[in-house]
């Protein structure tokens, strides 16, 4: 990948040609299509919902084109999903977002669907039935999975389509920072800004807090603990979320990274309770080893370095803290290898 005239060149492998152009003949195939993504969506579902739905409506506007699922209050910028009935999915192509796993998706009426396509980043296998699969692990995110689609297959990005991509892509990669973030992630959104974007209103919208939300994460510092081998971790119960008069979206993501960037501490994980579910739902977070494995052996999964799990209680979390606990020793002595 590179430049060459001013237009990024990117070289894609034979195999992920043939897949972008067998889910484009899909496409146009087609004339409902339903866009799905994991429930409690962050950036990068919600950016990959988005991105896709409003560049096929760009590209194919004679198609009926849907994005469906729950919400995220701290997201609504990014958009609102469309409420259908049960009777869309007749006929219908489903492309799922952002996610692999059946348990995971948002709105399980994917079924109804005549066909369905997977785009995804995450390392978790694939448990639903009757699936194509477009799955790239070395990805920083599922936006950037479909911008590489959208670009080899000379697709019309408005600047619209785009900004919901580049959130995704910022948020997923943790501002470019995380291990995953590759030269081709950067390329990716270069060739993103390079379609309009207004990135510092993105920005703006995801990390200029007001005062009260600085208080709020003030609190939850405080609240933070560590274990023996300076996992930092926090458990926020049913009374507390109360007692705060906040969401569970807000704490659960919102607070897991103020424990993050700080000496000493190269992993921590936020334990949330979930009274719709009646579960413990957990974010973690590393610096300089994967810890993915950990949420995987606890049902969970996502990326090396930011991946999560649902649990079914904080003594269970105490089972995760100390597997973390065992792969800090194994950082800390030399044993740890990837």
């Amino acid at each position: 990948y590179n430049y060459k005239n001013g237009i990024l060149c990117i070289q894609v492998g034979e195999k992920m040609k043939k897949l972008y152009k067998k889910l484009l003949h899909d496409i146009k195939k087609y004339q409902t299509i339903i866009i799905h993504r994991h429930t409690r969506p962050d950036g990068d579902a919600l950016g990959s919902q988005f991105g896709l739905q409003r560049a096929l409506k760009d590209n194919f506007k004679d198609k009926e084109i849907y994005a469906v699922g729950d919400t995220n209050s701290r997201l609504l910028f990014m958009g609102q999903p469309d409420e259908i009935t049960d009777d869309k999915y007749k006929g219908a192509l489903v492309i799922i977002c952002d996610v692999a796993v059946s348990n995971m998706i948002s709105d399980d009426r994917y079924k109804l669907a005549d066909k369905i396509w997977i785009i995804d980043h995450h390392k978790n296998k694939s448990d639903v039935e009757e699936n194509n699969l477009i799955i790239d692990s070395n990805a920083a995110a599922a936006c950037e999975v479909i911008a590489d689609m959208l670009f080899t297959l000379k697709l019309k990005v408005s600047s619209c389509a785009a900004t919901s991509l580049f959130t995704g892509l910022v948020t997923d990669s943790g501002r470019f920072q995380y291990s995953d973030t590759s030269p081709k992630t950067l390329m990716i959104g270069s060739f993103l800004l390079n379609q309009g974007v207004d990135a510092q209103a993105i920005y703006d919208k995801l990390y200029v807090e007001t005062l009260e939300s600085k208080k709020l994460k003030a609190k939850f510092t405080e609240k933070m603990k560590l274990t023996e081998k300076n996992v930092a971790y926090i458990f926020n119960t049913k009374e507390d979320l109360d007692e705060l008069g906040i969401d569970f979206n807000t704490v659960s993501r919102g607070m897991v990274n103020v424990m993050g960037g700080i000496e000493g501490i190269n992993i921590w994980a936020n334990f949330t309770y979930d009274a719709t579910v009646d579960k413990v739902i957990c974010e973690f977070r590393s610096r300089g080893m994967s810890i993915v494995d950990i949420a995987k052996k606890y049902g969970g999964g996502g990326h090396d370095q930011a991946c999560g799990a649902t649990i079914d209680s904080f003594e269970v979390a105490k089972e995760v803290l100390a597997d973390f606990d065992k792969r800090m020793e194994e950082f800390l002595s030399g044993a740890y290898t990837k």
